[in-house]
C-alpha cells in the first residue's frame, strides 16, 4: 500500500467517525429538547399551570384535593387515572399529549421576548405592590402591568407602564427599592408566560387604602387578597 492510498484511507475513516459522532450528538440533543418541551408538569411542580391541571382533573371527576398549585401525590394519582382512561402513557407526568387530552393549551415560554431588565423591573414592581399577598395576587399584579403594555391607552413597554407619571405610588414612597422577593420573581415569570388570574384587568386597587373615585367606578373582575382587579 503506497503512502497516498494510506493517507486517503485515514482521511476517509476520520470523516466517517466525525459524521457518526455528530449524528449521535444531534439525536441526543433532539431527544433532550423534545423531553424538555413535552415534560410540562410533574411531582414537585408549582404555580398557576398546576392549578389549571388540577381544575381540569376536578371538573372531569379525577381529582378531589385542593386547587393549590402544588403537584403532589394526589395530583399525580389523578393524572395517572386520567391517562389510563384516555389510553395514554401512565407516567403521572403532564406532557403535551396529556395537556391536549385535558383541553389545556400547551405552555409556551414567552419570557424570551423580554429582556432581563424587563423581568427584574416587573419583579420589583410586584414586590413593591403586592408582597404579603397570595401568590396568585402577585401574579395578578404582574399580569395587570403586562395587560397595560398591550392596551392602546398605556405605554407599550414595561418600563413605560411602571414609570408612567402617577401610575404607582410605590415610586414616590420608595417601596420600589425594596429587596425583590423570590416569589415575586417567579410571579413575574409566570405572568410573562401568559398566566393572568384577573382575566384581563388593567387596574387594581386596595379599597382600604384608596378613595380614588375613578378606581371605585371601575367594573371589578375579581378580588384576590386585599386587591380588587378591574377592567
Amino acid at each position: 500500500m503506497n503512502c497516498r492510498h494510506a493517507r486517503n484511507l485515514i482521511i476517509f475513516f476520520m470523516l466517517a467517525v466525525g459524521i457518526l459522532f455528530c449524528s449521535t450528538l444531534c439525536t441526543g440533543l433532539k431527544i433532550d429538547f423534545e423531553n424538555s418541551v413535552k415534560t410540562i408538569s410533574k411531582i414537585g411542580s408549582k404555580g398557576e399551570d398546576v392549578k389549571k391541571i388540577q381544575n381540569k382533573l376536578k371538573e372531569k371527576g379525577y381529582y378531589s384535593g385542593s386547587i393549590d398549585g402544588v403537584f403532589g401525590n394526589k395530583t399525580k394519582e389523578a393524572v395517572i387515572r386520567f391517562q389510563r382512561d384516555k389510553g395514554l402513557t401512565q407516567d403521572g407526568i403532564v406532557g403535551s399529549k396529556t395537556l391536549k387530552a385535558l383541553g389545556i393549551s400547551g405552555q409556551s415560554n414567552q419570557t424570551g421576548k423580554y429582556s432581563d431588565s424587563d423581568v427584574n423591573l416587573l419583579a420589583k414592581i410586584i414586590t413593591a405592590e403586592s408582597r404579603g399577598e397570595p401568590y396568585s395576587g402577585q401574579v395578578a399584579v404582574g399580569a395587570v402591568i403586562l395587560n397595560r403594555v398591550e392596551h392602546p391607552s398605556f405605554p407599550d413597554t414595561i418600563a413605560g407602564v411602571v414609570y408612567q407619571p402617577g401610575a404607582f405610588s410605590c415610586l414616590q414612597d420608595g417601596q420600589i427599592n425594596a429587596k425583590t422577593e423570590d416569589s415575586c420573581k417567579q410571579a413575574a415569570r409566570d405572568a410573562m408566560n401568559g398566566s393572568d388570574p384577573t382575566g384581563g384587568a388593567i387596574y387594581y386597587y386596595n379599597p382600604a387604602k384608596t378613595s380614588n373615585s375613578f378606581m371605585w367606578s371601575r367594573p371589578v373582575l375579581i378580588t384576590i387578597g386585599k386587591h380588587k382587579f378591574c377592567s
